[in-house]
């Protein structure tokens, strides 16, 4: 199978390259070999190596950034799927696409379903959706996995913020107000093969929008300091955590308070589910 995947250095495109190799032969299309923001571009791309299964792992995920340069975030996170779902849909071939908590406003009090509403608070957020409602009006055989809290080894993310902080301030004051699941790019790139087996066996579920998080939940706070407790268990010296309001820690991107996301339908349709979020820092920190 021959599978195209944008996004070559990104926290979830990584995880990909390590985990879908077996599946054939991986078509990974950095900044250097696509510039997401040209649409002829794209469509030169996809119908140069006419690929089995489309991944579209690249993003416009600066949250902040992108509320000083919505256009750029526009062009990379709503139009690019958008062509991405016209090339696939012409191929006859299924569209893979990650997408975020964002597109809530994190005003609910429970877990937010496939069928909650979406209102974001942001460019970030209203871009992310602008290329969900852009696939789903393409049609075909897509998927959108939306996730939260990212992180991995690489990259810029929380835990490696976190790792880098405990060990050089005596003290960090870290959001307690927001709540989510942080999910591996590694829990995501299983995930995702899974699915691509359950696919080619002709087990797959319906084609759609889901939820694919890390089971549980827990604030930024939560997630520092199990990411202290994993250093204290090294011998490695920490900084006292000091839970704090969001209102104390403003940004230009306003963020959603509650960022989890039910995922019991990705179980139920295609039989696929992930570990718990503190499971998965043990896993990624080995």
């Amino acid at each position: 199978m021959s599978i195209l995947i944008s996004g070559q250095h990104g926290q979830v495109s990584r995880a990909l390259q390590q985990q879908l190799s077996e599946f054939g032969q991986l078509h990974v299309l950095g900044r250097d070999r696509l510039d997401l923001a040209q649409p002829d571009a794209i469509r030169e791309q996809v119908r140069t190596i006419k690929p089995d299964l489309i991944i579209n792992a690249a993003a416009h995920t600066a949250v902040d950034q992108a509320e000083s340069e919505p256009e750029l975030a526009f062009a990379i996170n709503a139009q690019a799927p958008g062509i991405f779902a016209e090339e696939a849909r012409q191929l006859s071939i299924p569209l893979i696409h990650y997408s975020t908590d964002y597109v809530f406003d994190g005003n609910k009090d429970a877990p937010y379903t496939e069928d909650d509403a979406p209102n974001p608070l942001g460019v970030y957020g209203r871009s992310k959706l602008a290329g969900e409602q852009a696939i789903a009006a393409v049609g075909g055989e897509f998927l959108i996995l939306r996730t939260s809290w990212v992180y991995s080894r690489h990259g810029r993310n929380f835990l490696l913020t976190m790792q880098r902080l405990l060990q050089e301030k005596p003290e960090l004051r870290v959001v307690a107000d927001q709540i989510g699941a942080p999910t591996w790019a590694g829990t995501i790139a299983q995930s995702t093969h899974a699915l691509i087996e359950r696919w080619q066996a002709g087990l797959g579920g319906a084609w759609g929008t889901y939820h694919l998080t890390a089971q549980g939940e827990t604030s930024w706070f939560g997630f520092a300091q199990a990411i202290a407790e994993q250093l204290k268990s090294q011998g490695l010296p920490c900084a006292r955590l000091l839970p704090i309001a969001s209102s104390e820690y403003p940004t230009p991107a306003r963020r959603p308070l509650n960022s989890r996301l039910d995922c019991s339908r990705l179980q139920r349709e295609w039989q696929v589910s992930q570990p718990h979020w503190q499971q998965a820092l043990i896993d990624c920190l080995k």
